[in-house]
């Protein structure tokens, strides 16, 4: 029996058209991807259904709410499929990828995010051989995990990040090795493949300003970080530090706005503005500096990976003490903790 895949449509480049304005999102795409996989032997994939969001999302003007709305579609329809497709706009999809990986834990299928970058409607495009082995992907019972399916990689989606804006070869996962390569065949790294476990599904209550992001640079000054953190309702900031961790300790107008903001109950990580490695606040004096101030080191995540996990959290209703030992541990293996 061939396995039934349920394929999301939520916008993107994938199903787009040209405009007056440049690429815009089309309604219909399941009459588009119909048309095209007929001219594919497509006896042998997976029979699948697509349904479209009500409101189709241009990727950049994704926010978290959005992953709410995509994560709930699945869980609706989760014992009628054996996997999951979703098509997605490039900008934002390791995001969305990372939140629904919080969001979806312990699962025991596979839901494989893709797009492309060239839409479907163009002639010559990446948009179809995504899709046909995204398709194939979801229909592999060995997967259990949300994954970024892209250019023949297959990526953990909290350890994916998008790199390139114009290659086909947009999306890669740094910090860990891809899951599986497809070229003539299909292979799976069934070693490095999440095993199913207990299966929780969360649809937090997303906030979208809940959690800030600042990148430090040279010169930066107190009056900036406090700025991210002034507003009631930012619960939690994202610090994208120097190499290992390092941020200015000259700077003590900084390190007591940090402090302070950890004796108010807001969450502090800091990650890596370096693509690969890990944080490692002990090395330097610089770095070390974050310790007794209780910013939490954040290991090895991706700044989607961090950004998501951090508002999933919080979008639980865990106090700050929770949420930090929560930061600190992997989920669902978005970091080397």
């Amino acid at each position: 029996m061939k396995p039934r895949v349920l394929v999301l449509y939520t916008g993107g480049t994938i199903g787009m058209q040209p405009s007056d304005r440049g690429y815009v999102p089309i309604r219909g795409f399941g009459r588009l991807m119909k048309a095209h996989l007929q001219t594919r032997a497509s006896h042998q994939l997976p029979e699948y259904e697509l349904i479209e969001l009500d409101a189709l999302i241009d990727s950049a003007n994704l926010v978290p709410s959005d992953w709410g709305r995509i994560g709930g579609r699945i869980v609706e329809q989760w014992d009628a499929y054996d996997g999951f497709v979703i098509l997605h706009g490039t900008d934002t999809m390791a995001y969305t990828a990372s939140a629904l990986s919080f969001m979806l834990r312990g699962i025991d299928k596979p839901v494989i995010v893709t797009g492309s970058q060239i839409p479907l409607t163009e002639t010559r495009n990446d948009a179809l051989d995504n899709l046909v082995t995204a398709l194939m992907l979801a229909g592999r019972a060995e997967i259990s995990e949300v994954c970024i399916y892209f250019d023949g990689r297959l990526l953990r989606g909290n350890r994916s990040t998008k790199l390139k804006s114009a290659g086909f070869d947009a999306f890669d996962s740094p910090n860990h090795p891809w899951l599986g390569q497809v070229g003539i065949h299909i292979d799976l790294k069934r070693h490095l493949l999440l095993k199913p476990g207990r299966r929780e599904f969360l649809l937090p209550a997303f906030a979208a300003d809940a959690v800030s992001v600042a990148q430090i640079y040279p010169g930066i000054s107190a009056r900036v970080i406090e700025s991210h953190l002034e507003p009631d309702n930012v619960r939690g900031l994202i610090l994208q530090t120097y190499g290992v961790g390092n941020v200015p300790d000259n700077n003590p107008s900084l390190l007591r706005v940090l402090g302070r903001a950890v004796e108010q109950g807001k969450v502090i990580l800091n990650i890596s503005q370096c693509i690969q490695g890990k944080i490692d606040q002990g090395v330097y004096a610089t770095g070390a500096s974050l310790n007794p101030i209780g910013v939490i080191p954040g290991a090895d995540l991706t700044l989607e990976a961090a950004f998501t996990k951090l508002h999933t959290l919080l979008g639980e209703g865990l106090n700050a003490s929770r949420v930090r030992q929560a930061m600190s541990v992997s989920i669902c293996g978005e970091c080397t903790c």
